[in-house]
C-alpha cells in the first residue's frame, strides 16, 4: 500500500508540475502510433491524411506498408526518387519525434521539413536530417542546394569558388551508429536558426544556419533512399 501510495504521489507530482517529458516541446500538434490496418496490399495506403509520391515516382507501386503497428517504407527498385511519405503541420519553432528501426546494410532516412509557399527553394525544400546507421547529419536547404540561383548555377557550372566554399558550410555531421534491426528514439528540436538531433537520449548533433530559421514548416517528408521502419511519430509546436 506504501508502494502504491508513493506511485500515485509521484504522478500526480508529475502531472502538476509538467515535467512529464514532452510536456516541456510544446503543444502537441499531430501524432500517429500506426495502429490500424490497411483494406488491401496493392496500393499506398497509409492513412491519417499522410501522402505518398508512388504514383508518380513509382509507377504506382507499393512503397507503403502499415504491419505490426508500424510503417514500413522501401522505395521500390523502379522508383525514379526516394519514396516520399508526407504529412502537413505547422510550426516556426518545434520538435519531431519518433521511432526509428533500420533493418538493412546502407538503409538510411532523410527527415525533410519543407513549405510548398516558399518559392525561392525547389519544390519546397527548408532542411534536412539524415539518419543511417553510422552517420548524422543536418543540412540547410533554403540557402544551401535547393536555393534556385544555387540550383541553376551548380547545373551550369557556374557556382563561383567562393560560392562552392559557402555551400560547403551549409552542412555538418558526424558518427553515430545505430544497431541494425533495433528500436531507436529520434527528437530533432528547432530553434531559431539552431537544430539539434538527440538519440537514445543523447545530444547527437547541433548545428546553426540561417535558412532553419524560415518561419513557417509545413511539411514533413520521410524519404528513405533504400527503406525505414518509423514508429510514434509525434509533432510538438513550441509554445
Amino acid at each position: 500500500m506504501r508502494v502504491l501510495g508513493l506511485f500515485f504521489l509521484l504522478t500526480s507530482t508529475i502531472a502538476a508540475s509538467g515535467s512529464e517529458p514532452s510536456a516541456r516541446y510544446g503543444e502537441l500538434v499531430f501524432s500517429d502510433d500506426f495502429e490500424r490496418e490497411e483494406s488491401q496490399e496493392l496500393k499506398d495506403e497509409p492513412g491519417n491524411d499522410w501522402t505518398t509520391s508512388s504514383e508518380t515516382t513509382a509507377g504506382g507501386h507499393k512503397q507503403v506498408d502499415l504491419r505490426d503497428g508500424a510503417m514500413y517504407i522501401r522505395t521500390h527498385e523502379t522508383a525514379n526518387h526516394a519514396a516520399s511519405v508526407r504529412h502537413e503541420f505547422a510550426f516556426e519553432d518545434g520538435t519531431l519525434g519518433l521511432k526509428l528501426k533500420l533493418e538493412n546494410d546502407g538503409d538510411s532516412i532523410s527527415l525533410n521539413f519543407a513549405d510548398l509557399a516558399c518559392k525561392s527553394v525547389h519544390a519546397g525544400h527548408l532542411f534536412r536530417v539524415d539518419i543511417g546507421l553510422d552517420k548524422v547529419s543536418i543540412e540547410d536547404l533554403k540557402t544551401g542546394v535547393m536555393n534556385h540561383e544555387i540550383r541553376e548555377a551548380r547545373k551550369n557550372g557556374t557556382l563561383s569558388i567562393e560560392g562552392k566554399k559557402k555551400l560547403g558550410m551549409k552542412k555538418a555531421s558526424t558518427s553515430h551508429s545505430l544497431t541494425k534491426g533495433e528500436w531507436h528514439n529520434v527528437l530533432v528540436h528547432v530553434k531559431g536558426a539552431a537544430i539539434s538531433v538527440e538519440i537514445d537520449g543523447m545530444d547527437v548533433l547541433n548545428f546553426q544556419s540561417p535558412g532553419f530559421a524560415h518561419p513557417s514548416k509545413r511539411l514533413l517528408r520521410l524519404l528513405p533512399p533504400k527503406s525505414a521502419v518509423v514508429d510514434e511519430i509525434r509533432i510538438w509546436k513550441a509554445k
